[in-house]
């Protein structure tokens, strides 16, 4: 039976943002540094599971609820839970139910589900005031990271995407080497991920599959959320979603939020002007990310810094020629960053520092000064900016614009072919089909509202 949001907890969403959009402008609630910040799951296994031990360790969090589509994947955390001695919490399968029995118990909540469904979970947990910690990539379509980016404007509370490495000293570490002129004249980045992705082995895909029986008790009509609900299968899941473009984001979802979350940030990308799908791996698919790719994605002029083309490449050992100058293996993930001249920088993902590999520097200048503003630890910077502590380290207005560049990459991949883009008015201006991509489906009957919010 379908279920659509009820009219309480929508009316209570719809009467906060009356109340922001009016003079009355009051910040979210934040809990003062002795007080406890109750903290709901939802989506309990997998990531979801590792972002609910992150919050769990720490000494300021309540778990006061889990949701999980699947009850049986709460088990492992309520066991863990009890372990640590910490009260019992209620399990819902319907993330719209816990908001509506529950919603003045929660402060805040860790999302941690597929892709496709950050958005409407994201949105009514902001409408009804709630601090979120989304899993990258911030969401599923380039729409719906312009809609999350204005609601974290819209209701004042703290908002952080889950791509780890933006909280460390890596990141401190591309700043300062920016600010101090050993990253400059960017013209090109090459950046490669290698991992292997599930639906390498799955050959061409041209049909859905027709399903099996789900999990016990598994309620895949929330599974499905906004998206068409095809019959379940394990294709989906757990874990498969990723690969298909009806609801995953694929390897750009995936890595690209740990591998480019920096580059993006400090040397102000924003948004592309042409992305390129210069190669394709078999087998393609009209429903399946490809096994690999090569997508270019030029940038312009940034006030004095130069135009730039990012090179993306993934699949099966697909990475850019090994440079003559490079002594070691390119091993399966990195990337080159080519300033001015002479002088390259090698990276790679999450909390890896980064390395000059050609030219010289000032050793000393290329040093980490300086104690960070904010918390190293990712969980525990979101939990600090729920309390009104410091703020979130990759907050949408950071995440939001780093996402819709992967979002464009995807549409390159899905349609193989070269995209015009204008910054200005964020559309397409090349490709019918992909500007109505840049929006995604019409969201399934019943949930329309969260578009909204």
């Amino acid at each position: 039976m379908k279920r659509t949001l009820k009219r309480r907890t929508f009316l209570q969403a719809s009467a906060a943002a009356s109340t922001l959009a009016g003079f009355n402008i009051l910040p979210a609630s934040a809990a003062s540094p002795n007080e406890k910040l109750n903290v709901a799951i939802i989506g309990c296994s997998a990531q979801g599971g590792t972002d609910a031990r992150q919050a769990m360790r720490h000494p300021n969090v309540n778990i006061v609820a889990l949701c999980d589509v699947v009850p049986d994947r709460t088990a492992r955390l309520i066991e863990e839970m009890k372990k640590q001695n910490r009260p019992d919490a209620p399990v819902f399968d319907d993330f719209r139910e816990m908001f509506d029995k529950m919603g003045k118990k929660i402060d805040a909540c860790t999302i941690g589900v597929p892709d496709h469904a950050h958005f409407p979970i994201s949105m009514l947990a902001m409408s009804l005031g709630k601090h979120i910690y989304v899993e990258k990539p911030l969401a599923h379509t380039f729409e719906e990271c312009e809609l999350m980016m204005a609601a974290e404007k819209k209701y004042k509370v703290a908002c952080q995407m889950g791509n780890q490495g933006h909280s460390s000293n890596q990141r401190r570490q591309f700043e300062q080497w920016v600010e101090r002129g050993i990253i400059k004249d960017v013209k090109k980045i090459d950046v490669w991920m290698n991992k292997k992705r599930r639906w390498w082995t799955w050959g061409k895909i041209t049909e859905y599959p027709t399903g099996v029986t789900p999990p016990a008790g598994m309620n895949w009509d929330v599974w499905a959320a906004t998206r068409e609900k095809k019959p379940y299968d394990r294709k989906y899941d757990p874990g498969n979603w990723r690969g298909w473009f009806i609801y995953g984001n694929g390897a750009f979802g995936d890595w690209g939020p740990h591998m480019l979350d920096t580059a993006h940030r400090y040397l102000k990308l924003g948004l592309p002007t042409e992305i390129r799908a210069e190669q394709l791996l078999e087998p393609t698919s009209p429903l399946v990310f490809p096994k690999g790719s090569t997508i270019a994605f030029d940038f312009p002029t940034r006030g004095d810094m130069p135009a730039c083309t990012v090179t993306w490449y993934d699949g099966p050992n697909h990475k850019p020629d090994k440079p003559e100058w490079q002594q070691r293996d390119l091993g399966w993930k990195g990337k080159f960053i080519y300033c001015g001249d002479d002088v390259v920088v090698r990276g790679g993902s999450h909390f890896d520092t980064h390395q000059v590999v050609k030219g010289e520097v000032d050793r000393e200048k290329a040093k980490v000064t300086g104690q960070p503003e904010t918390s190293t630890d990712h969980m525990t910077n979101f939990i600090n900016a729920a309390m009104g502590k410091e703020q979130c380290n990759s907050k949408f207005s950071v995440a939001g614009p780093l996402t819709q560049v992967f979002t464009l990459g995807c549409i390159a991949q899905r349609l193989n072919t070269t995209l015009q883009f204008d910054p200005t008015t964020k559309r397409i201006t090349n490709n019918d089909r992909a500007n109505e991509l840049l929006k995604g489906p019409a969201p399934r009957k019943g949930w329309e509202q969260y578009y909204q919010l």
